[in-house]
């Protein structure tokens, strides 16, 4: 993975080379303690071991029972779906995966009316067992499954803890089941069983990705400038220091659109924390040049624009044509058309004194999209430690939990009461 934080520096809000090295010591402490995280395998900093500890073997095993299925449903929600979604988009070319991560009735109606059940892998995903949404989906989908004469228990892999319902059902049903890893959060799990399956199924080279994640995590160094992960976590700590409370994640590859999902609770959920904390945006190059970027040049100074491409991909040729006011584009390519964009997007915000990040991989491929992954958890777990966040809790999440089950009767929840005392001005 490369970082380059140039346009970073020297801009609105102003970051200045001084102020990144005076920074590179605190870098420093912060690296040894997320080392002796790592040797200890403590909550959350588990997670950064994930290239040595995952198991390829025991995941492919797993999914050795569906061969070739036409599709592939993943029902969990945010860290449970998100890691299989990027992973699936960005490596599983002409795999059919779909995500069941919310409970809108009318769209997992309209899914699973389309979805080839007879021929359709389900993957279950949930730590705990009980998560609400992924088992009542899940509850959804066996039926729809019986009602269409297929055995749901020939199609339907789990990955939970070692207890729960969803553990009691696998062992039931003996279904085929993974573990999930201890003392990983789910938003830090897509090297891991909770994403790994998917990529499997799709025909990934598990290795290949995990030692991409490895690579990276061999670069973790004492200095930010020895490091392109803890670059771009220093820079972004320092940038929303400074007023950058932003930031704006543009990939220019559709298959990294997922991707900026992942980033996005990675970064919110790890960070937003103690009143600080920088709040992701998404964004698609070069589409959302049309539309977004008017805001993030000229609105006001407190973005960050983080730019991600691969510095190769397949390409497509631009047919000449007659038409005299386009001939400038007949004889060159899509690829070629969509790096200028890249270069012009990041000059005109450079010109506008917008701080901008490049973050490149040599190719979307699996060492390419492990370096990915593994290098922007890493910078988010260097970018916690400067903040002084705990970046592996979520305790507002929590608490909307707790309320959303006292409301369906799962218990006398105090934070259910706080409901009914919402605040009304109701115009009609």
């Amino acid at each position: 993975m490369y970082v380059d934080i140039g346009n970073a520096l020297d801009a609105e809000p102003r970051l200045t080379r001084p102020a990144l090295d005076r920074l590179d010591e605190r870098v420093a402490d912060a690296h040894g303690r997320i080392e002796r995280g790592r040797t200890d395998a403590e909550h959350g900093y588990a997670a950064l071991n994930l290239p040595d500890t995952a198991d390829p073997d025991a995941v492919r095993e797993a999914v050795s029972r569906f061969d070739d299925p036409a599709a592939v449903l993943t029902v969990g929600i945010g860290g449970s779906a998100l890691g299989a979604a990027t992973l699936a988009e960005a490596l599983g070319a002409g795999l059919d995966h779909h995500v069941l991560d919310n409970v809108d009735p009318a769209a997992v109606r309209a899914l699973l009316d389309t979805l080839p059940l007879a021929d359709t892998v389900v993957h279950v995903v949930s730590r705990s067992g009980t998560t609400a949404e992924t088992l009542a989906n899940f509850l959804v989908v066996r039926e729809a499954m019986d009602r269409a004469g297929v055995d749901w228990t020939e199609r339907t892999l789990v990955t939970t803890g070692a207890e729960g319902n969803l553990r009691d059902l696998a062992d039931r049903h003996d279904l085929p089941a993974l573990d999930v890893p201890a003392g990983v959060p789910g938003r830090f799990s897509a090297l891991s069983t909770v994403a790994l399956p998917v990529a499997a199924i799709a025909g990934a080279d598990l290795e290949a990705l995990l030692a991409g994640a490895r690579a990276e995590a061999d670069r973790l160094a004492g200095s930010l400038f020895e490091s392109p992960a803890y670059a771009y976590g220093a820079a972004c700590y320092a940038l929303e220091r400074r007023g950058a409370g932003i930031n704006c994640v543009m990939p220019y590859a559709e298959s990294l659109e997922c991707f900026a999902e992942w980033f996005a609770q990675l970064w919110a959920e790890s960070l937003g924390k103690d009143a600080v904390g920088q709040t992701p945006a998404r964004a698609l190059g070069a589409t959302d040049q049309h539309s977004q970027l008017q805001l993030y040049r000229a609105g006001p100074r407190d973005k960050l624009v983080t730019l991600v491409r691969p510095r190769e991909r397949p390409d497509v040729p631009i047919p000449e044509t007659e038409l005299d006011g386009l001939a400038y584009l007949g004889g060159g390519s899509l690829g070629d058309l969509l790096d200028a964009e890249f270069r012009a997007t990041e000059a005109s915000l450079a010109a506008a004194n917008c701080p901008n990040v490049r973050i490149e991989v040599d190719r979307l491929d699996e060492r390419g999209v492990g370096e990915l992954v593994y290098g922007l958890e890493a910078a988010c777990v260097l970018y916690g430690e400067l903040a002084g966040v705990e970046t592996f809790t979520q305790p507002a999440v929590e608490w909307g939990k707790r309320a959303a089950r006292g409301l369906l009767g799962g218990g006398d929840v105090d934070e259910a009461d706080a409901v009914g005392e919402k605040r009304r001005l109701v115009i009609d």
